[in-house]
């Protein structure tokens, strides 16, 4: 069983920053969109930024031009460049991998979250 395996959270002052990085710990194959969500305690998952195999990215709302999405598609590796860090960017942060077959098949991987607390 393939895993996503997550580093680079942690504990950071407000205006600082991270970098997050994910990959598989196995072959992933027909990969299209990478991307990263978090979860804050009583809150919903939501979706913070992804990139398609073709390199277009989407970020949410809230972080737009403090974070980055970038991939390495040779290691099929995610990133995400976190700067200006504010402490409502705490949360448990989730690698998602959408591998979609030439039959159409899809498949949803997850990685098992890295925590990112940012202190005022």
């Amino acid at each position: 069983q393939v895993q996503l395996v997550e580093s680079g959270g942690g504990l950071v002052q407000a205006g600082g920053s991270l970098r997050l990085s994910c990959a598989p710990s196995g072959s992933i194959f027909s990969i299209n969109t990478m991307g990263w969500y978090r979860q804050a305690p009583g809150k919903q998952r939501e979706l913070v930024a992804d990139i398609t195999s073709g390199g277009s990215t989407k970020y949410l709302d809230s972080v737009q031009g403090r974070f980055t999405i970038s991939r390495d598609n040779a290691r099929n590796t995610v990133y995400l460049q976190m700067n200006s860090l504010k402490p409502e960017d705490t949360a448990l942060y989730y690698c998602n991998v959408v591998s979609i077959t030439a039959l159409g098949w899809k498949r949803d991987y997850w990685g098992q979250g890295t925590q990112v607390t940012v202190s005022s």
